[in-house]
């Protein structure tokens, strides 16, 4: 681990499952049908058909910790493009109590439910985008609000299978450190936090 320079998360801009167990963002219905199919959530091999959530933090910001992570790479955000509003589960509440921290047993897991914070959809496409300035105003807002909650800065947003749908917001393994929110959480533009 001493020979890493950089730590790269790669997270969609919801939440994806394959196969049994607790899935406390799952959506079903209509929510989840879109997600499924604007996303292509199928099994390559199978073909079956992956479960689909809304952004789960949570989990994020655990993954972010214990992996060192230095800076994400949101992928799919066009998949949010026609939806009304967007929830991102931003804690678990159990028995009554919040939870802000991933539970350290499955079966503690099992019991969890979400707590959401719900933001506007931009009802417009993103695929075009090729700026952090092309993107309308609540597609921005929603980067910003999650890598205020995985603490940690968004370094490329992709917004299609295309390689040229892909926004680099900072060169993740040769650029300065550049965030989407300055360092006490506060959001902002692009600016150099280091």
């Amino acid at each position: 681990p001493t020979m890493i320079d950089r730590v790269i998360g790669v997270a969609k801009a919801y939440t994806t499952r394959v196969g049994e167990g607790p899935f406390p963002t799952e959506t079903d219905g209509k929510i989840g049908e879109l997600l499924c199919d604007r996303g292509a959530e199928f099994g390559t091999t199978t073909g079956r058909k992956r479960r689909c959530g809304w952004f789960d933090a949570v989990i994020g910001r655990y993954a972010v910790r214990i992996n060192g992570m230095d800076c994400l790479a949101i992928t799919k955000l066009d998949v949010l493009d026609e939806l009304e509003e967007i929830k991102v589960c931003v804690a678990y509440e159990i028995d009554g109590q919040r939870c802000d921290d991933f539970p350290s047993s499955s079966r503690r897991f099992a019991k969890m439910r979400p707590i959401y914070k719900t933001l506007p959809g931009w009802k417009q496409s993103t695929a075009d985008c090729r700026s952090l300035e092309d993107l309308p105003r609540q597609a921005l807002d929603y980067l910003k609000f999650l890598a205020e909650l995985m603490e940690v800065p968004i370094a490329i947003v992709s917004l299609g299978a295309s390689r040229d749908q892909t926004i680099i917001v900072e060169d993740p393994i040769h650029g300065p450190k550049r965030a989407l929110l300055q360092a006490n959480g506060t959001p902002v533009g692009m600016m150099n936090v280091e």
